[in-house]
């Protein structure tokens, strides 16, 4: 017994200094509770501060200025703990609230910037910069980014505000909606899972490095991501996105509704008017192509039109040149046989009555003798071999004859001087040495002389002849 109570009082300082020592701990627990709440509600305070300045930035249209305010918060910083490791971006660790807005934000200003005209863009951003946000955007990289810096990587803890955000972005600015197809049937396959994590259980007991990086934890709703009628409207408004949009926009309109027909978030009602829009949908859809269609066949028949218009105008021009080519030989095949006209060619002249019976009385008898016995002397006229006189030719004959001839002169001169120009040129010379020869006196009087002294020849012989016709 008395061993008992020695060994107790020579233990008694020992459990005094181990409750001393946990009630040390305890306060060690309370203060590091206590100033990890105060850091985190610091953190909060520069957050709502730095989102309040990028939110006056880009509603002034300042947008370098709006990102470069943004991006500090949502851009993971290097950890002092181990050598090449990163600590979350400030915003992984703000409220829901907080979240969504930064993400937002950050969201809303980066289509701002893919909307701007490439030489706006250029020159607030630079090429390199602005070129690198715009293939960011298209190719869906943003996503990948806010589930990496903002949800520490883990897909279905996104917020449903900030995947609607991210889903709009790429359906607006991405290239195909096939990432985006993919994204989110990723993001409803993990929110749909249950969370079997049960590290917030022991929360309050101890704190574990992944506690302290870890997103918000879901309650029970998470499985169905409808905790509250906002989440619920927030789902819903997922679904729509991704069947009324996204499937459509990939042709998927049989996946579409099936896959509104299964899903365990749309009630009767809103199924009803899921389905009803998407066979509006459809129906424009064919309308829009059966449009397309006939306008395409309008296109088609009036180039077709417009073909055979062309075939018919270039045959009309074709037969009126041929008809043309046609009368011009016929014109030129007149115009020689006009040339080659012979007018001394013997005419039968003509008989009448008075014409028989002038001559029946004036023949001679047939002695040869005149009834006053004077000898008969046959005219020149009316000698056997002589030929009949031929009428001469009219004067619109004649005028189409030296109108035909100086034409075929003029077209001869023509085609000889555009096959030999050098021709032109000595006619030219030929003139005005023609020219220069008759500006000197002597020889225009001489050649006057000359022309008429052949003149007076000809009148000469013109007379001769009268005399000899006149006998």
């Amino acid at each position: 017994m008395a061993f008992n109570e020695s060994y107790i009082a020579a233990l008694s300082p020992t459990a005094t200094e181990m409750h001393s020592s946990s009630h040390g701990l305890s306060t060690s627990i309370s203060s590091l509770s206590s100033s990890l709440s105060a850091a985190r509600h610091s953190s909060s305070s520069h957050i709502s501060k730095t989102y309040r300045q990028a939110s006056t930035l880009f509603l002034t249209r300042r947008l370098p200025e709006a990102l470069s305010t943004v991006l500090p918060i949502i851009t993971p910083t290097p950890s002092e703990d181990a050598e090449g490791s990163f600590e979350p971006a400030p915003v992984a660790k703000a409220s829901r609230t907080t979240r969504i807005k930064v993400w937002s934000l950050y969201l809303t200003i980066l289509n701002a910037i893919v909307e701007l005209d490439p030489d706006e863009g250029k020159d607030a951003f630079g090429t390199q910069e602005w070129r690198a946000i715009c293939t960011k955007v298209r190719e869906g990289e943003v996503w990948e980014e806010v589930v990496r810096n903002g949800y520490h990587g883990v897909e279905g803890d996104v917020d449903s505000d900030v995947v609607i955000n991210r889903a709009t972005l790429l359906l607006t600015h991405a290239r195909n909606q096939i990432l985006n197809q993919k994204r989110l049937e990723a993001y409803l396959a993990s929110a749909n899972m249950p969370n079997l994590d049960i590290s917030d259980r022991f929360r309050d007991g101890s704190i574990t490095p992944r506690a302290r990086f870890r997103s918000p934890a879901k309650g029970k709703g998470a499985a169905s991501g409808a905790d509250t009628p906002r989440d619920l409207n927030a789902r819903v408004k997922i679904l729509e996105l991704y069947t009324l949009h996204v499937l459509l926009r990939n042709n998927e309109w049989d996946y579409a509704r099936e896959f509104i027909s299964i899903s365990p978030v749309l009630d009767e009602e809103r199924r009803e008017a899921f389905l009803q829009a998407l066979q509006s949908l459809q129906e424009e859809q064919q309308e829009a192509e059966r449009h397309e269609r006939e306008e395409r066949q309008r296109q088609e028949d009036k180039v077709r039109r417009e073909i055979e218009e062309a075939r018919r105008l270039r045959a009309e021009n074709e037969e009126r040149e041929k008809k043309r080519l046609e009368e011009e030989r016929a014109q030129a095949r007149r115009e020689s046989a006009a040339k080659e006209v012979d007018y001394g060619v013997e005419k039968p002249p003509r008989r009448n009555s008075n014409a028989g019976s002038s001559s029946s009385r004036s023949k001679p008898p047939a002695n040869g003798k005149q009834p006053n016995g004077s000898s008969s002397r046959p005219l020149p006229s009316t000698k056997k071999g002589s030929k009949a006189v031929v009428a001469p030719p009219s004067l619109g004959t004649r005028a189409f004859m030296i109108i035909s001839n100086l034409k075929a002169i003029v077209d001869g001169m023509t085609s000889s001087f555009q096959a030999n120009p050098m021709l032109l040129m000595r006619t030219l010379a030929f003139i005005m040495a023609f020219l220069l020869m008759f500006s000197r006196k002597s020889i225009r009087e001489k050649i006057t002389r000359m022309l008429g002294t052949s003149w007076d020849k000809i009148k000469a012989t013109a007379g001769m002849g009268v005399k000899i016709s006149y006998l």
